[in-house]
């Protein structure tokens, strides 16, 4: 696998190669080891980006030359790049438990590895950059493609007013580590995007996360009209056609880029519908390469591919007017996937011949994948039912949605503190595949617990009175307010933090709905309560804007300031700060929006406890054991008043609740059981070891199988495909016959087949959960029947359900096939 690596010549003075070497690797985003380098080269630079390639490029030779005539800081530098060699081809968990898996492509929108590549905005991005990092920790063979933005997502600030402003700093792509990828030749690697009438270059760029590559594409070439370089200027910027072209950039675009790179993944990873697009370039590069037609091509490598959604509701997925996927892609489809312009608007559709319904990307990504999953157990259940059109007739819970809860990169979360502790308690290598190191948390006295949340309380209290300070500063406020803001907050007072971006479905006020109340919290003499606030709202959402105005209109009211404040541009360094610091952490959407959410998680290994509404992942997670759950009322103002219940009588209670050593004992209790039982289970690492177990290797099974021999495998598929299309409607069930004695139901039916061969379907007796689990019983093939081509079925079950919860059933069968998914025809007896 090609790897990214700073440019190096014999030129090149010893000192910078080895800087270069630490700086480039984007594990220092997590991996502290090499903090004091960077700060003795620049200390405000340092203070002020954490970016160590931008330093490096910025300092003089002389600068470091003069730190590498200093011998504690040469060594350093020195065992650093050993240890970084060592651990990046050391073997992994993979190695051990998924060795023969090959490279993994993943396609993400956003990827949130570091503030100094800022490549995301929100959730999405988060997940994709802990993703990666958990990757390069356990040693799965993963390559990250992704979009290299100009302008990457807008950088927030707050006017006098409390309004939200948005502003988009320029990318220099010499100031964040990345390179341009080189082929062989040495020349820089260039794709075409397929475009009616013109040619669209995109670049490729590389990005190291430890041992994983990071690929990333732009399409600022000076080659492309100025139209066209802008397609990549920012992420989710534009309208839908640059939406549309940013995403033929990410799937057409990633996939041609890793064939030019060499790379040919046996498993693609679409993260959300965004890259559903990558479907149909893989299909069109196995025609070129087997000379297949393209519904033999994407038989073949949909086996291969495993799409995860992200969205909790249907109008959440990316969908395009008809006319616009005609005029971006018709071409396209035309002359390298030999399809007319129905065909391919009809693998977006639910319904295939409805002209005006849109193209719905999620709809793509699930015809052109062989395994789809969801990102909590509650998203599960919600996903099948917004998948249901795909899928007419079948019952909800045979939609084939699977499901791996999502996960944080844990060493990118702890603060230095608390990471001391975990070492201490389970050793260094808890995060990497050692399953059974982390129950050794247990084990820390209440006045470990206790110091470790005391010194993280006043850490983020100082972090926010200077952040404070500098945004009013920036606001042109009066000197009187900036200099008060250096004294807010207390550092032994209960912290509650809320970071979210700020849109309806999300309540980022409900804590807010009745602010007289939660004033009453705040400032309670003998139990105060504190707030630290962040987001951001979308520039074009006014609703989410005039929600986060609200808090800052209240956070600035004179009795509250003390108590309050908001934190203006939530990024990852603001994020980090945040979750190491309080000791609450609050989250309110409104079930089921809340698809997982991770904010919480990060708050796990450094002994913060969650209060959440009970979606998403926490739904999974709450017991009283190890924190609060807020149930859905099933109206705003109802949960509110139950928020305000528990903050009064049971949160802030335990909080202050102290003995005579001064220790709040029952709130440790819930410190130490979260800390213990949730932060391994909700680790990226767990969620890694998950997807390579039980969707890679898989997948990578399956696509070998369908491949080789020519596509043999793939070419029957589509064979047998075609002929129960044609002949499905010519299935007929004859009159069912039950007979019930000796405790028994024997059912009996005679199934008329028109054309199809038995061996092409199955008979199934099928009965919904009724409390008792879903019952699919396959029914034997008795004796045909005489005069055309069908037989009699027959089942028995026990008579604990009545025979009138049972109904047989045909569904096609193929011993390759992945059922429903790539045949979604069912054929009921009533």
């Amino acid at each position: 696998m090609l790897l990214p690596a700073p440019p190096t010549s014999a030129s090149i003075p010893e000192g910078y190669r080895a800087l270069a070497e630490l700086a480039f690797d984007l594990q220092s985003a997590w991996n502290h080891r090499a903090d004091a380098l960077w700060e003795r080269l620049d200390p405000t630079m340092w203070k002020e980006t954490g970016n160590p390639w931008l330093i490096l490029q910025s300092v003089s030779r002389e600068r470091i030359s003069e730190l590498w005539s200093t011998p504690d800081l040469r060594e350093l530098a020195k065992r650093l790049c050993e240890e970084r060699r060592r651990e990046t081809s050391a073997a992994g968990w993979a190695q051990a438990a998924a060795r023969d898996l090959g490279p993994v492509a993943f396609f993400s929108m956003e990827y949130a590895v570091s503030e100094v590549l800022p490549l995301y905005s929100g959730g999405l991005g988060n997940v994709s950059g802990d993703y990666l990092k958990a990757a390069n920790d356990l040693g799965v063979s993963l390559v990250g493609v992704g979009l290299l933005y100009g302008q990457g997502y807008f950088r927030q600030t707050l006017d006098a007013e409390g309004a939200q402003r948005e502003f988009y700093p320029f990318q220099n792509t010499s100031q964040i580590p990345v390179v341009p990828m080189r082929d062989e030749r040495g020349e820089w690697v260039r794709v075409c995007l397929p475009r009616p009438g013109q040619t669209v270059w995109l670049r490729a760029w590389g990005a190291r996360v430890g041992r994983v590559p990071l690929y990333l594409l732009d399409s600022n070439d000076p080659a492309n009209a100025p139209a066209d370089r802008g397609i990549t200027a920012q992420l989710y910027g534009g309208g839908p056609e640059t939406r549309l072209l940013q995403e033929m950039a990410l799937g057409i675009g990633g996939w041609r880029m890793l064939r030019a790179l060499g790379l040919s993944p046996a498993v693609c990873h679409l993260n959300e519908g965004h890259a559903a697009l990558a479907a149909l370039e893989r299909a069109r590069d196995f025609m070129r390469e087997c000379g297949k037609p393209f519904a033999v091509a994407l038989s073949a490598t949909r086996a291969g591919n495993v799409f995860t959604t992200h969205t909790p509701v249907e109008a959440g997925f990316d969908r395009f007017a008809p006319e616009m996927v005609s005029s971006a892609l018709g071409a396209y489809a035309r002359d390298e996937l030999g399809l007319g312009v129905k065909e391919l608007l009809a693998l977006g559709r639910a319904h295939p011949d409805d002209e005006r319904e849109p193209f719905n990307m999620a709809w793509l990504a699930t015809r052109g994948s062989g395994a789809i999953n969801a990102v909590s157990r509650r998203h599960a259940q919600v996903s099948r039912g917004i998948f249901q059109p795909l899928f007419p007739r079948w019952p909800e819970a045979d939609i084939p949605i699977g499901y791996v809860t999502n996960g944080v990169h844990v060493g990118s979360w702890d603060s230095p503190a608390a990471d001391a502790l975990w070492t201490e308690a389970c050793g260094a290598s808890r995060w990497a595949g050692d399953t059974a190191a982390h129950a050794a948390i247990a084990r820390c006295s209440d006045e470990q617990l206790w110091a470790l949340r005391a010194h993280a309380r006043r850490e983020l209290v100082a972090f926010a009175r200077d952040r404070v300070a500098r945004q009013l500063a920036t606001a042109g406020v009066g000197e009187a307010r900036i200099e008060a803001a250096r004294s807010v907050l207390d550092v032994d007072t209960l912290t509650i933090g809320m970071a979210r971006r700020f849109t309806a479905y999300k309540r980022p006020t409900l804590l807010l709905h009745d602010p007289g109340r939660l004033t009453r919290i705040l400032m309670n003499a003998q139990r105060p309560v504190q707030l630290v606030v962040a987001g951001k709202a979308h520039p074009q959402d006014q609703e989410g804007k005039a929600l986060l105005h609200d808090w800052v209109s209240f956070v600035r009211l004179s009795d509250i300031r003390p108590h309050a404040v908001f934190l203006a541009d939530y990024d990852l360094r603001l994020a980090e700060t945040l979750v190491q610091g309080v000791d609450l952490w609050i989250n309110t959407p409104l079930p089921p929006w809340e698809a997982c959410g991770t904010s919480g998680m990060k708050v796990l290994v450094n002994g913060g406890i969650n209060f959440s509404a009970v979606d998403g992942w926490w739904a999974e997670a709450c017991s009283p054991e190890v924190g609060w759950g807020l149930p859905h009322e099933g109206n705003d103002a109802a949960d509110a008043t139950r928020l305000y219940e528990l903050l009064e009588k049971e949160v802030v209670p335990s909080f202050y609740d102290r003995d005579a050593a001064g220790l709040p004992r029952s709130w440790l209790r819930r410190v130490r059981e979260s800390m213990a039982r949730l932060t391994p289970t909700y680790s990226a690492d767990r969620a890694v070891r998950e997807y390579a177990e039980h969707y890679y290797v898989p997948a990578a099974s399956a696509f070998a199988k369908r491949t080789r021999d020519g596509a043999a495998c793939a070419a029957d598929l589509d064979s047998w495909q075609r002929t129960l299309r044609s002949h499905w409607s010519g299935l007929r069930f004859g009159a069912l016959r039950v007979c019930t004695a000796n405790g028994i139901h024997a059912f009996a039916v005679p199934v008329y087949l028109d054309d199809v061969d038995e061996t092409a379907v199955h008979v199934e007796l099928y009965a919904e959960d009724a409390g008792q689990g879903v019952v699919r019983l396959p029914m034997r093939r008795e004796a045909p029947l005489i005069g055309s081509n069908g037989y009699m079925f027959s089942a028995e079950v026990a008579d604990d359900r009545p025979a009138s919860d049972f109904t047989p059933r045909v569904v096609p069968y193929h011993a390759a096939a992945m059922q429903p998914l790539e045949l979604p025809l069912v054929l009921w007896a009533k």
